[in-house]
């Protein structure tokens, strides 16, 4: 099975990242073989949707399965829409996070695990204002307006993107069949 692994580094020994959308890594195995690849994640300096095309590159990369410490929903959408099923690991190193999936000692997600935008900024701005007056003054915050209803996507938007996604689901699938051929032949 081709698994991926959210990840903090290029190597095995190297931490699993609790994130999935803004990890650094993706460490790609072939649970038979314990072959893996280790690649940047592309989506990592998204500016916004970074777990929507996270989960899309994953998926076309031919992941059969996710195991992160958290996965947002625009990514489990993406990655359900996709088949692919999402496993939960707390924490240690990749190497570990194959162990336990291999094990069945992981946990299947079957909701998103985080909010949306979770991972964005994290470990930005740790200690700011620190030592700089802080709190010698109020300020009194600028009134906050409710922000806009969310953009309904119209029947036939939506069934354009649709079609374009069990387009590309048809042809991941034909990949997959064609693989599996290949290895019945083989083996």
């Amino acid at each position: 099975m081709n698994i991926v692994v959210s990840a903090n580094g290029s190597e095995l020994s190297a931490e699993a990242s609790p994130v999935f959308g803004r990890c650094p890594v993706y460490v790609f195995v072939d649970t038979e073989t314990m072959a893996f690849e280790a690649v940047e994640n592309p989506a990592v300096g998204a500016s916004s949707g970074a777990g929507i095309q996270a989960a899309q590159y994953v998926v076309e990369r031919g992941a059969q399965a996710v195991v992160s410490g958290n996965v947002g929903p625009n990514a489990f959408d993406v990655l359900q829409a996709a088949s692919v099923r999402v496993y939960l690991f707390e924490g240690g190193t990749v190497q570990e996070a194959i162990e336990a999936f291999e094990a069945g000692q992981l946990t299947g997600a079957g909701s998103p695990s985080s909010p949306a935008h979770a991972g964005l900024g994290m470990g930005r701005g740790m200690g700011r204002g620190m030592g700089r007056g802080m709190g010698l003054r109020r300020r009194t915050a600028p009134p906050v307006s409710p922000p806009p209803p969310p953009e309904i996507p119209s029947a036939e938007k939506e069934t354009s993107e649709l079609q374009t996604l069990v387009s590309d689901l048809r042809s991941q699938l034909a990949d997959v069949m064609d693989r599996l051929d290949r290895i019945e032949k083989e083996g």
